[in-house]
């Protein structure tokens, strides 16, 4: 008989692609739940983006890759958005919804400083690279090793530059579209960030959680921006914990 359990669908940040997740998902099947990561559009193994795009477009370009059935969403910045996308548009499709590093409503001063790094990701990408690295592994921190900071800076530099710049153009500006939708979300969320991250800050998990009917808020101690590499083991517990208890409520 097919598995009739729910799959948890893992979807990455922008610049990325789906081996971010590889010690994320090795503790969610160690835990007994059937887990993908999938690449975004324009990301990994996908084609390049060659045109304008929209959260919308994002969205449904992923739906069509998703496996049959209901799902466990979890979205990891730019994928937090397609997944709120997704669960406010398709909610016949997701289980629940987990937002990792979510930014959320950007206020003004927030989205000048993200728009000011779309202006300029184009003029020296490799100098927008490397700017990312420090924000996300700051020196001062020692939870990830060289190697995996490496391998990061790798798959940012093979990024295509045109179709990075369509993806962080999204990123940059429509987390005011989804915002106005976030109280029609209907489906059990977490919202979870790293207490030191400096761009999907505590604020905006918090923002979240006020936004979604039915949405709770965790911060992680001493963890930044790149939870799934910096702290796996504890994105992986709080997943586990949120989708069980999910499910045993609505088996109960």
């Amino acid at each position: 008989m097919p598995n009739l359990q729910p799959q948890v669908v893992l979807l990455h940040g922008v610049g990325l692609d789906h081996t971010m997740w590889a010690q994320v998902t090795e503790r969610l099947r160690a835990a007994g739940h059937e887990c993908i990561a999938l690449d975004l559009p324009g990301h990994g193994g996908q084609p390049p983006l060659r045109q304008t795009q929209t959260l919308a477009s994002l969205s449904d370009d992923v739906l069509t890759r998703l496996p049959e059935g209901k799902i466990h969403l979890v979205g990891f910045s730019l994928g937090a958005l397609i997944a709120q996308h997704i669960a406010r548009y398709s909610p016949e499709r997701v289980v629940t919804l987990t937002c990792v590093s979510s930014v959320c409503l950007r206020t003004p001063e927030e989205a000048e400083k993200v728009e000011h790094r779309l202006a300029t990701a184009g003029d020296n990408f490799a100098g927008g690279v490397d700017a990312s690295i420090e924000r996300w592994f700051p020196a001062d921190s020692t939870t990830v090793s060289p190697d995996i900071i490496e391998a990061t800076r790798k798959t940012l530099l093979a990024n295509d530059t045109e179709s990075y710049l369509h993806a962080y153009a999204v990123f940059a500006r429509e987390d005011r579209v989804i915002g106005s939708e976030l109280q029609q979300i209907r489906t059990p969320s977490l919202a979870i960030t790293g207490e030191l991250d400096p761009g999907s800050t505590p604020e905006m998990s918090e923002r979240l959680g006020r936004a979604i009917p039915n949405c709770r808020v965790q911060i992680i101690p001493g963890t930044h921006h790149m939870m799934p590499v910096e702290d796996a083991p504890g994105l992986a517990t709080a997943i586990t914990a949120f989708i069980d208890e999910s499910e045993g409520h609505q088996n109960g």
